[in-house]
């Protein structure tokens, strides 16, 4: 059975999709800017999110 998806998913997805969209329409300098943007928080938080699960203040 598919689970549904809650409002604020919903909500966050197509935020991230209008911002996409927008950065699309500024062009190819634009949209590859917030996805190395995006790339890097990524990987940060996963990091942080590392540290501190390693600390057992996180799950």
């Amino acid at each position: 059975m598919v689970r549904k998806k809650s409002a604020r998913s919903q909500l966050y997805r197509t935020a991230r999709n209008l911002g996409n969209l927008e950065a699309a329409e500024k062009g190819p300098s634009s949209f590859g800017k917030r996805y190395a943007r995006r790339k890097v928080y990524a990987k940060t938080n996963g990091l942080t999110r590392r540290f501190l699960r390693s600390m057992g203040l996180s799950k």
